[in-house]
């Protein structure tokens, strides 16, 4: 690399902070405001760095409890990007090709939280060396937890990279040269389903565990992948719509809907086929599903907590597929936002916990998440909105130069 690039190099990304240090005192108290969620989650995860997992509600039965259920999500966040990926540059969508980079904006900021949850939930950042390949006991190509994290790993770099290219040279004010980005955008549609796939193997490959020993599991993860990761997206697109000088077309709204309510139907029937095949004849299998519907043995903390999930999901499904508002954002946002946090429900702490109850012993426990949970989960949290905003607000600004 020559120096006359490197120059380039460093004052692109100069510029880059420079554009996310500036702005109005609005967006200025929202930075505060995330710094502040942050610093409240290392305070917290100050205590799990002295004490242990032991300050968490986990414990010798529930050894998964609220970071993995956030992980587990989030990890379909990111995979959706390949929503925006595939209309852009297999279908050659332009409205789509304004937005693409956005998508990939978010998946980034996704997968740095899914590797945070990770890290959290092993107990202190110390434990995270035999991760590492050529460093720790990797245990390649055996362990499918090696193959998760080559393939988070892969995908966070294939997300950040090409979308970095791009912008670079339309900072620079020349098209990208396609011939050497295009063979991995395509790649990285064919990672982002293999990232929720073998995700969905961890907890589908372990045969002690029938609530999650299901043949279903991997195309139901994809299923609502697709549906709350358009959800978000579009969330964020009318934000940008509303407050920014870059406005979307309304035709991207209108087949983000259609996405969404495709995958949430087949989500849906997905779902609607285990509850059938769990309660049409109960066996001792159905044990960890009889607890997360209805409690066992007076332990039923999950119960409203699922029904309100398939309630909310379903409603949310009729309003997008129905259009009562003839597309009027007034009413598919809303119903955005109740499907993501539905499917956040169910996917989350209504996949993970009851997997693990009851325990091969027949004990049942409750879980519920301590303030140490919450709060390092809020910084996380607060940490990925930071990194998709400072992405978003630099794209936005490179692009709309270019555009004129």
């Amino acid at each position: 690399m020559s120096a006359h690039t490197n120059r380039n190099v460093r004052t692109f990304i100069i510029d880059v902070f420079r554009w996310n240090l500036r702005g109005g005192i609005g967006f200025q108290l929202f930075r505060l405001l995330l710094l502040g969620c942050m610093a409240m989650g290392i305070y917290a995860y100050s205590f799990q760095a002295r004490f242990g997992l032991s300050v968490t509600g986990m414990n010798d039965i529930i050894s998964w409890g609220f970071y993995i259920s956030n992980f587990t999500f989030l990890v379909g966040v990111a995979a959706a990007a390949v929503m925006l990926i595939l209309p852009a540059y297999v279908f050659h969508d332009p409205n789509f090709h304004r937005v693409v980079i956005i998508g990939e904006g978010v998946a980034v900021g996704a997968l740095v939280m899914c590797l945070s949850f990770i890290v959290v939930d092993l107990g202190g950042p110390l434990q995270a060396w035999h991760l590492i390949p050529g460093i720790g006991i990797f245990n390649f190509p055996s362990s499918i937890l090696a193959w998760d994290v080559l393939v988070l790993n892969g995908y966070l770099l294939l997300n950040a990279l090409v979308p970095a290219y791009i912008l670079y040279s339309h900072y620079m004010g020349r098209k990208a040269n396609e011939k050497l980005y295009r063979p991995f955008v395509f790649l990285s549609i064919f990672w982002a389903f293999s990232i929720h796939m073998v995700t969905a193997f961890l907890y589908q490959g372990l045969p002690a565990r029938p609530f999650w020993n299901n043949p279903l599991l991997g195309p139901r993860f994809l299923a609502s992948a697709f549906a709350a990761g358009p959800a978000l997206i579009a969330l964020i697109l009318a934000v940008i719509h509303n407050f920014t000088s870059y406005k979307i077309d309304r035709s991207v709204f209108n087949k983000l809907r259609l996405i969404i309510v495709i995958s949430a139907i087949i989500n849906l029937l997905m779902l609607f086929s285990e509850i059938f095949k769990e309660f049409y004849f109960p066996t001792h299998h159905s044990s960890a599903a009889v607890y997360l519907f209805f409690g066992m043995d007076g332990h039923d903390s999950l119960v409203p907590w699922i029904w309100t999930s398939v309630c909310v999901n379903l409603a949310a499904t009729l309003v997008l597929a129905f259009n009562p508002g003839k597309n009027n954002p007034k009413v598919l946002l809303p119903a955005c936002v109740f499907l993501f946090v539905a499917i956040w429900m169910e996917k989350g702490i209504g996949l993970i916990v009851p997997g693990l109850i009851p325990s091969p012993l027949g004990e049942i426990v409750d879980y519920l998440p301590t303030w140490v949970e919450l709060t390092v989960t809020l910084g996380i949290f607060a940490l990925g909105i930071t990194v998709v905003s400072w992405l978003i607000r630099a794209a936005l600004i490179i692009e709309e130069r270019y555009e004129h």
